[in-house]
């Protein structure tokens, strides 16, 4: 077994007793930073977010999917015991289900991409809350000037991008399963809105975030080599400093905040100065819906370091199988036209997005021992995502959620959250 280490953001809205956002994640994060060594933890797991209502948690190193769920279970109870003595509590879901201004955290990094996209359409990024999941790759493949490190071997080369190219497969399932809230500013509309209102799309008229800017904030395509993943690396950055350019932002503003090649990457999946694969497409959650989305993904990550497998994009192919040393999933065209919309339109309701995220399943959760990827995840026929709980709730309502509910649903997936919190710290894991 080839040893892959892991790492994981969690980003969770702060709020007021009565569901009301709260401007004091600041104060919250000092707090959880008092009490990281009484939980083996460091201060840095906990850090601000560019708004002044949410909160990072960022895990350490972990070498396994049982250490990096021992590790969130001790930041969550950290963070639920600092909220308590603040006075605030924690919101899990990917978005706010209600009216929401975010207030901006001043510094320079957040100001040239305000500037650059402009206030009301980066306003929707302070209104969402994501999970960031990340895969080592092999040691100097990642090189924050070129984006692939030349020096390394082309064996290591070859596992990055399959890697990547894993990765981008796993897009539309991750969004699918992890569906969390389904109001955005009151309004259900259908869609998955934390990809929606984050990614957006032209084509698919999503008014989110990088409408304007589908290179910086989009899925981009498979890695046909390491050169066309350096190309790539170079055209989004090229994209954004015209965009910067566009703008009237003077370029320096952004290297004199810290802007490179890498980190000018806002995609789903990207390439991480840490050296690792970035997922960023996991909604806001409950933690069993998180790690179960995490393991299966880390458990997928395995297969394809250990046994070598070479991910396949095949034209016609619908589905995630396993033929020989190749992973073969569906071209980048069935990928984008047919399953990322249909998982952010409708889900698991989608058969096509249902029959591909089965099959990536099956294949992630061969290998592994009964139970090994939590109970939720046996059968998709027993699973129901916290969208769709909350449908179920709140959605008799009609379309529209009066503030009245809207705090109320606030208030009781605080109460949800904390529960959970509870009871994985007692046992470690968390059943649906």
């Amino acid at each position: 077994m080839i040893p892959r280490r892991t790492g994981l953001e969690h980003e969770i809205f702060v709020v007021e007793p009565g569901g009301e956002p709260s401007q004091r994640a600041e104060e919250l994060v000092h707090g959880c930073q008092r009490r990281a060594a009484g939980a083996g933890l460091a201060p840095e797991n906990f850090t601000v977010e560019w708004v002044k209502n949410i909160i990072e948690l960022n895990s350490p190193i972990a070498g396994s999917a049982d250490e990096l769920s021992d590790v969130y279970w001790r930041m969550l109870g950290v963070a639920r015991s600092a909220a308590r003595e603040l006075g605030v509590r924690l919101y899990p879901y990917a978005v706010y289900p209600i009216h929401l201004i975010p207030v901006i955290r001043d510094e320079m990094k957040f100001h040239v991409q305000v500037r650059t996209i402009g206030h009301e359409r980066f306003a929707n990024a302070g209104r969402c809350a994501g999970v960031h999941l990340h895969l080592e790759a092999p040691a100097g493949t990642v090189d924050a000037s070129m984006g692939v490190g030349f020096a390394s071997t082309a064996e290591a080369r070859r596992e990055l991008i399959n890697v990547y190219n894993l990765a981008t497969a796993l897009d539309p399932v991750m969004i699918a399963l992890s569906r969390s809230c389904p109001f955005y500013e009151g309004k259900s509309t259908g869609l998955a809105h934390h990809t929606a209102r984050y990614r957006g799309s032209a084509e698919y008229g999503w008014d989110g975030v990088y409408l304007h800017h589908p290179a910086v904030g989009g899925l981009r395509p498979y890695a046909e080599s390491a050169e066309h993943l350096v190309q790539m690396q170079f055209e989004r950055y090229h994209s954004w400093l015209n965009a910067l350019d566009a703008a009237e932002v003077d370029r320096k503003l952004f290297h004199d905040a810290g802007g490179d090649l890498l980190s000018s990457s806002w995609n789903p999946v990207r390439l991480n100065r840490h050296g690792t694969v970035e997922l960023r497409n996991i909604d806001s959650n409950l933690p069993h819906i998180v790690l179960g989305v995490a393991r299966m993904v880390l458990e997928l990550h395995r297969r394809v370091v250990d046994e070598h497998l070479e991910v396949t994009p095949t034209a016609a192919a619908t589905t995630m199988t396993v033929t020989g040393n190749q992973l073969r999933v569906p071209d980048f065209e069935y990928l984008r036209h047919h399953l990322l919309f249909g998982a952010v339109s409708e889900g698991l309701a989608d058969q096509p997005v249902s029959d591909y995220v089965a099959s990536v399943l099956e294949v992630a959760r061969t290998p592994v021992e009964a139970g090994g990827l939590g109970a939720w995840i046996h059968s998709l026929a027993d699973f129901q995502t916290t969208e769709a709980k909350l449908l179920e709730r709140y959605f008799p309502e009609g379309e529209t959620l009066s503030r009245e509910t809207g705090l109320q649903l606030v208030r009781e997936a605080c109460d949800e959250f904390e529960f959970c919190i509870e009871r994985g710290e007692i046992t470690g894991e968390l059943s649906a």
